[in-house]
């Protein structure tokens, strides 16, 4: 199995997060990464790949022009304005105010965040890029005839929307890489996101369409971020009818539960018949998540990934949560390990 990662993961690091509050060490951190890498060498998977070019093409396709201008050029607005801190929205276009984007730095980051507790720093758009660039790379490595690729990406992708970063993502890495594939010559893509969180971002960019197929299993938004997308009755629109498919899930939700929201899934994928599978993977449905609340166990990571497997499709499984710091190693790895062991 080939892993494609790049250190300049850490050129993002913001100082702290809102939280119950509060301003907290993010959840989100470059020490995420370090913890995988560590794993993944700790169980003799050495074939790291380090990521090619960013290609923007297929990041313009599902990313607005007026979005990535602002993320190329936010730090430097908001140190023009002799702020000393990172670029955190203060006011966010809520119901019934207009929707317009404003010229101020302050008015712009509300404009484009879906949530605030995540901030901007001097790094955070070359960073994004190169998370980009990793997922690219994955791609690249399943069309020239690999049946496993693992993208290490971080930041992570899938809360980033056509338009809206937030959610610890800025750009949507699995998204670029389901697209990058049907720019490569892929008919249909399926995009499984496991990780606990509804993959918000991911669902605005395909809802209409019907070469890429999404399917997400998730905390219940009533109760789980981001809130206010993820119901099951999100099923697409216009041409993508059908094609999204939303598995929201009860706190508490184990195994047994959790297991039967992926076989549907995976029966679904088969049906679609794709010709790559993307899976965002997210290991936030542990049981000692701090920010989650389902209860899988550590082998049930190893369970899951077999089932994956089974499917019998190539699959490019790209990074997203988990925030159980002391066991997103072992639980990363188990997803791989089980899919390689089937």
């Amino acid at each position: 199995m080939q892993v494609v990662l790049s250190e300049d993961h850490r050129l993002h690091f913001p100082k702290g997060e809102l939280y119950g509050g509060e301003l907290v060490t993010p959840f989100e951190r470059p020490e995420r990464w370090d913890i995988i890498v560590n794993r993944l060498k700790d169980q003799g998977f050495e074939d790291f790949v380090s990521p090619d070019t960013l290609d923007m093409e297929p990041v313009r396709k599902i990313h607005g022009r007026g979005f990535l201008e602002f993320l190329e050029s936010a730090w430097a607005m908001w140190t023009a304005e002799n702020y000393a801190g990172e670029a955190i929205p203060t006011v966010i276009p809520a119901r019934r105010m207009r929707d317009r984007e404003p010229h101020h730095i302050d008015g712009k980051l509300g404009y484009f965040c879906m949530a605030i507790e995540t901030a901007i720093t001097a790094g955070t758009w070359e960073a994004a890029k190169s998370s980009a660039a990793v997922a690219q790379t994955g791609r690249r490595l399943i069309s020239d005839g690999a049946r496993l690729v693992f993208s290490l990406c971080r930041p992570p992708g899938h809360h980033a929307a056509r338009d809206l970063y937030g959610g610890y993502c800025f750009l949507n890495n699995a998204g670029i890489a389901a697209q990058a594939f049907l720019d490569a010559g892929a008919a249909r893509v399926s995009i499984l996101d496991v990780d606990f969180h509804h993959g918000n971002g991911t669902q605005d960019i395909f809802y209409e369409r019907a070469d890429v197929q999404f399917l997400s299993l998730h905390g219940d938004p009533r109760d789980a971020f981001p809130h206010f997308l993820g119901y099951a009755d999100e099923k697409g629109a216009g041409a993508g009818e059908g094609f999204n498919i939303n598995y929201p899930m009860r706190p508490g939700s184990a195994y047994d539960i959790w297991g039967d929201a992926l076989e549907d899934a995976c029966i679904r994928v088969g049906e679609f018949a794709p010709d790559v599978l993307v899976v965002s993977l997210g290991v936030d449905t542990y049981k000692d998540d701090p920010i989650s609340f389902f209860k899988l166990q550590s082998d049930d990571f190893k369970t899951y990934g077999a089932r994956i497997a089974e499917v019998g499709i190539p699959t490019h499984f790209v990074m997203e949560g988990g925030y159980a710091i002391d066991e997103i190693g072992v639980n990363t790895v188990n997803v791989l390990q089980g899919f390689m062991d089937k």
